[in-house]
């Protein structure tokens, strides 16, 4: 029984040895003059020398820079096994990761494609180019990827979705929306310059790394399939998937390792 017991500490303790690291990173925004919480999940051969690619994970309407390791735990075995770092800001409840025209406090657009990014190429071993970044997120967060990577190619080379809101025009009553883009009846172009399907016009066939997927039995299905529909028809490359679930956190679960994946296999595809 001693030797059982010893061996199998051991193998815990060769196991810690080896498992992801977490940060909880305070990174000061000057264009919202405020600090915001972010987790920074190191795989187990970061060893400060040898650079990094970067996924920038995004959280959902009403959540927070901790719900991806809170709710899917397994995140940091997809960091160890792709060999990646993966961030996740706070976007704020709803924030929609915006810089929102009818509030000014609201920066997340500026805060997470220039002063977050900035901040981690500075604090951590990363490869400082497109090449090495990556973007996804879940409802809200899909929304706020697409949205930052289509306008930001220059910072994000690929770019991914679960369960996103991609068209935000068929809900102008819904998530606080109308509180960053004035109401639809009073600021449409607001919402038309601002929603995801508008933005395909900014892609050309290989400008960025896509992926998205949805549940056909989430309230995003619909808007989801338009999108796909209309990056087929610009003849944009991308993966589309669809599985069978809702707007779940156990849908989330199975989908992130796939995002992961593919965004590995860029960052490959992309090494000297």
């Amino acid at each position: 029984m001693k030797q059982v017991s010893v061996i199998f500490y051991l193998c815990l303790y060769v196991a810690a040895a080896n498992a992801a690291t977490i940060d909880t990173a305070f990174v000061h925004s000057n264009s919202m003059h405020k600090e915001i919480k972010c987790v920074v999940i190191k795989p187990s051969v970061y060893d400060g020398k040898k650079e990094f690619p970067v996924v920038y994970l995004l959280h959902g309407y009403s959540g927070n820079y901790r719900d991806w390791i809170t709710n899917v735990p397994t995140i940091k075995q997809y960091a160890d096994q792709d060999s990646l770092v993966i961030v996740c800001p706070d976007g704020n409840y709803n924030s929609w990761y915006l810089d929102a025209p009818m509030d000014s406090t609201v920066r997340y657009e500026t805060f997470v494609s220039k002063e977050l990014v900035s901040y981690v190429d500075a604090h951590y071993k990363t490869i400082k180019d497109k090449a090495g970044r990556g973007i996804t997120g879940l409802s809200m967060g899909g929304h706020g990827a697409f949205y930052l990577a289509f306008r930001h190619q220059d910072v994000f080379g690929a770019a991914g979705s679960m369960s996103g809101g991609v068209d935000i025009r068929p809900y102008p009553l819904n998530w606080d929306m109308a509180k960053l883009l004035g109401s639809y009846k009073e600021h449409p172009e607001n919402w038309e310059a601002n929603t995801d399907i508008n933005l395909v016009h900014l892609l050309t066939s290989k400008s960025l790394a896509i992926i998205f997927d949805c549940g056909i039995d989430d309230f995003f299905y619909k808007v989801n399939v338009a999108l796909h529909e209309k990056l087929l028809y610009y003849g944009i490359t991308h993966d589309f998937i669809v599985r069978p679930g809702g707007h779940t956190w156990d849908y989330w679960a199975n989908a992130i390792p796939f995002q992961l994946l593919f965004m590995k296999r860029y960052f490959d595809s992309n090494k000297k």
